[in-house]
């Protein structure tokens, strides 16, 4: 019988929450707009032209032009890089939806509750990133 292998500790244990969610934009200007005006995110700091945060609950989400860290190419228009999802509660869903409406945001998809237990509102950020608010039901 050969010997088990002895399993090491991953060092990627002490992780225990996403503390910066970084989104590399293709029009800085837009998405500043969209996220500071119409989803009314704090902005926290402004680092450089190239990189802004917004304190969002305990974390920070980040739009940044690529650079340093990555030189990739910009996500081809049409295609989203991420999807984030913000919880809220089941009414301000809609309150969220008639906002997005009122701003002239385009829904992909209505407050609809799923059948997992989800009350869901998506929708794109100017770079065509898919968002989602949703609140349990």
């Amino acid at each position: 019988m050969a010997p088990q292998p002895v399993r090491r500790q991953s060092p990627f244990l002490a992780i225990r929450a996403i503390d910066y969610t970084v989104i590399f934009v293709r029009d800085m200007a837009a998405m500043r707009r969209f996220y500071e005006d119409i989803l009314a995110f704090p902005l926290s700091r402004e680092l450089s032209p190239n990189w802004i945060e917004y304190g969002i609950g305990g974390n920070t989400l980040a739009l940044a032009r690529p650079s340093r860290t990555a030189g990739d190419a910009p996500t081809p228009p049409g295609s989203a890089a991420l999807q984030l999802a913000f919880k809220v509660s089941a009414a301000e869903v809609d309150q969220c939806a008639d906002e997005l409406v009122r701003q002239g945001v385009a829904l992909l998809s209505p407050p609809t509750n799923q059948p997992f237990g989800h009350r869901t509102l998506f929708f794109r950020d100017p770079d065509g990133n898919l968002l989602e608010v949703y609140a349990e039901i």
